[in-house]
């Protein structure tokens, strides 16, 4: 069975909401074979990502970053899961072997860009490839946003489903 390792930082009411749509999308009744591992991001360790096929990743955007939480989860799981850097500090390309699929949504009040091109620096070291589109929300999440949150969900745990 293919896990699915969903890591967040969700810290306010509207982060929480995308969190919970995220989640019930990656449950979605019509998805077979995928177990859901969902962790806190300061709870996450490197034996979750190391165990996992896939990861779907949240964070709000602080100060034109990812959440501290978000990143300190991938200081924490960095060298273990295969993340390499070349001389130079830019992304090495990763672990070797079939780069797993991941997910982004990030939640901001103003701007979403650092944020995400914070996580996709990242994510690119570790050797991970893109499978759905970023989901960026600013402001207030309405069912429109919730709706998007659900089908992202969905459709990585699909993509791990064959």
């Amino acid at each position: 069975m293919a896990r699915l390792l969903i890591v967040h930082h969700s810290p306010t009411g509207s982060a929480g909401s995308l969190a919970d749509s995220v989640v019930e999308g990656a449950h979605d009744d019509a998805l077979e074979g995928v177990e859901v591992v969902v962790r806190a991001a300061l709870e996450a360790t490197p034996a979750d990502v190391l165990a996992a096929d896939g990861y779907l990743l949240g964070t709000t955007a602080n100060f034109g970053y990812m959440s501290g939480a978000l990143k300190h989860f991938f200081d924490t799981v960095f060298l273990e899961a295969g993340g390499a850097l070349s001389d130079d500090g830019s992304a090495a390309g990763g672990a070797s072997g079939p780069r797993k699929p991941f997910g982004l949504w990030v939640h901001g009040r103003y701007d979403t860009t650092g944020a995400v091109r914070s996580v996709l620096s990242i994510v690119g070291a570790l050797g991970w490839r893109q499978s759905a589109e970023i989901l960026e929300v600013l402001g207030e999440v309405g069912p429109e946003q919730q709706k998007a949150a659900y089908e992202l969900g969905g459709t990585v745990a699909a993509v791990l489903m064959g």
